[in-house]
């Protein structure tokens, strides 16, 4: 004996009913109605986890252009600056997940050429020891980073910020600091003339846009510091960022300031956060659509099984057993349409960097324009705790709407729908 055939025997009936057979017309629009309402929720399901896979892939991709010029983590010295820096690295790397670090001097300021004319994050570095930290001498598209020695002042720029100003390799560049310097007329910014020695692109406007790199020793001569500000720190997963800056400030000796990657663009995280969690709720709504389209199917079934219904009360069933054939049936329906979604809707999210591309060729169209998002094709980062997350709240929407519909079912008195029989 087969193993459907020892289940309960609410089961072997909800099992049957799922697959309506074809015996009339109504029969037939009852499993249309089914399939409808399986083929909804799959995809739901589907859309779903391919939205949620493509703002994660966005979102891992903004993140990992942005770490490539930010470090994990930045230590500052309340009192001043980080005299003592290398007894700080050393101490840093105490911690196992550090795995490097380079001191840095960073300030604001204007760059000027000519008429041009733009404001500017100004960094300065340890050429040597900033592959330690951030991707920067990779990213150089132009002249490079070892360029940078002390009493030179050569600097590097992003790319817009150098096209901006109209310079290339070799040319001259002014940079005004706000820190001014008192004479009879007033107080009058400082200024230094900087040779530009490199042109960096990182893919992330903003920073391509602001960001300049000048030699360590000639930023704390602009900003007349004594010493580093502090120390840039790398650590082996970005994720635990938040857990090893509480750690450092434990662990390192001084009045420090420790702040990790996600407090620095706090705003940015937030909105994306934001944006990810109102995209969920919107697509949620086209499972729980789907989901109550078993209402519809299953009101019908129980009219349609009415004098089967009467049948099993008169035998002996209960109306709790009733109610949990057609729960069943609608169970079944949700679990389906669940587990053909997730299927779908993974094998788009893994595949979506050959889907696209096929799609753009097919039609002759380009759904991203590299001039204006900086990528060409659709990033994917499908998660799994998001697809359980999907498939567990597809399955209980499911369920729910069973209720009213199996409820309706346990209520049939026998007599009555005996009568036209």
């Amino acid at each position: 004996m087969s193993i459907i055939h020892k289940l309960p025997y609410e089961w072997l009936v909800g099992l049957r009913y799922t697959r309506a057979g074809k015996r009339s017309s109504r029969n037939s629009f009852i499993s249309f109605i089914s399939l409808i309402s399986v083929s909804g929720i799959a995809l739901g399901v589907a859309a779903l986890i391919v939205v949620l896979s493509v703002m994660n892939g966005f979102q891992k991709d903004v993140t990992d252009r942005m770490l490539s010029v930010l470090a994990h983590i930045e230590v500052f010295d309340a009192s001043g600056g980080m005299a003592n820096w290398q007894a700080a690295e050393k101490e840093a790397f105490r911690n196992p997940a550090v795995r490097g670090a380079a001191p840095f001097v960073e300030t604001q300021g204007l760059l000027v050429r000519d008429e041009a004319m733009k404001p500017a994050v100004i960094r300065g570095i340890l050429p040597a020891q900033e592959h330690n930290v951030s991707n920067v001498g990779a990213q150089v598209r132009q002249g490079s980073l070892q360029n940078l020695r002390p009493g030179e002042f050569n600097i590097v720029l992003g790319e817009v910020l150098a096209r901006s100003l109209g310079v290339g390799i070799g040319d001259k560049v002014n940079m005004m600091l706000a820190q001014g310097q008192v004479t009879p007329a007033g107080i009058v910014p400082r200024t230094r003339s900087f040779t530009v020695a490199g042109i960096f692109e990182s893919g992330h406007d903003e920073f391509d846009a602001t960001m300049a790199f000048v030699d360590l020793q000639d930023a704390e001569r602009m900003e007349r510091l004594s010493a580093p500000q502090g120390l840039r720190l790398r650590i082996a997963d970005m994720r635990q960022a938040p857990l090893v800056a509480d750690q450092l400030k434990k662990s390192m000796s001084g009045d420090l300031v420790v702040r990790d990657w996600s407090k620095l663009n706090a705003t940015w995280f937030a909105a994306v956060q934001t944006e990810k969690r109102m995209m969920f709720i919107i697509l949620t709504l086209i499972i729980a659509v789907a989901a109550f389209n078993l209402v519809s199917s299953l009101v019908m079934t129980v009219t349609d099984k009415q004098p089967d219904i009467a049948i099993l009360r008169t035998l002996g069933s209960s109306p709790r057993s009733i109610m949990k054939i057609f729960m069943i049936q609608g169970g079944l329906v949700g679990i389906l349409g669940t587990l053909a979604g997730v299927a779908l809707g993974v094998l788009v999210a893994m595949n979506i960097d050959v889907i696209v591309p096929f799609i753009e060729h097919l039609f002759g169209i380009q759904f991203l324009s590299r001039d204006i998002y900086r990528i060409s094709a659709i990033p994917s980062d499908m998660r799994w705790p998001d697809v359980f997350k999907i498939g567990g709240i597809s399955v209980l929407l499911a369920f729910a709407a069973t209720i009213y519909p199996s409820w309706s079912a346990s209520r049939v008195k026998p007599a009555e729908a005996l009568r036209y029989e």
